[in-house]
């Protein structure tokens, strides 16, 4: 539902209807709109932590950092509401869980491990890098949704990046 009409069009009435129950009874699984936000967070978060787990991780720094950034540009890219919901701050008063919020935190800490492993441990470098992946990720679904315009950019984003922060060497793997 939300990945056709949005994650402000959902509403449990139509949710109810949808999976073939009155919508009071929706109430027996889902407390309110925010819960069923939660449960699709805590799932999106799964969703890319499982991603992330079955990727088959390079021991050379650019190598890491193309896999994290094409893995994370490729998933918020397949469903723009997902990354809407896990990513921006689009639900006037939602906060997740401290359970779901909790698998988003898990991501976050990967993602650190990762580029620790690349030699990267200073949060202005990860702050950097979340900004440029992130960047590349929603520059992807505003201006080609369903293409590959900005994901293509991947490579060259990332060998820029690695550039400014391990030094211009391709085989440099840690930072100098």
């Amino acid at each position: 539902m939300v990945r056709a009409d949005g994650l402000a069009a959902l509403s449990l009435s139509a949710l109810a209807r949808a999976v073939g129950m009155e919508p009071q009874s929706l109430y027996t699984y889902f407390a309110s709109k925010h819960a069923v936000y939660d449960a699709m967070f805590a799932q999106g978060n799964q969703q890319l932590l499982e991603r992330m787990a079955r990727n088959q991780w390079p021991d050379d720094a650019r190598g890491i950092l193309r896999l994290q950034a094409k893995t994370f540009v490729a998933f918020s890219a397949e469903d723009p509401a997902r990354q809407q919901l896990l990513f921006e701050r689009t639900i006037p008063d939602f906060e997740p869980s401290p359970e779901s919020y909790a698998l988003a935190i898990e991501v976050v800490e990967r993602s650190r491990a990762a580029l620790a492993d690349a030699g990267l441990v200073k949060q202005d470098d990860f702050d950097l890098w979340t900004a440029l992946v992130a960047g590349l990720a929603v520059q992807q679904l505003a201006n080609d949704p369903g293409g590959r315009r900005w994901l293509r950019l991947v490579d060259g984003a990332v060998d820029m990046y690695a550039d400014h922060v391990l030094g211009t060497s391709p085989r440099a793997t840690r930072r100098r």
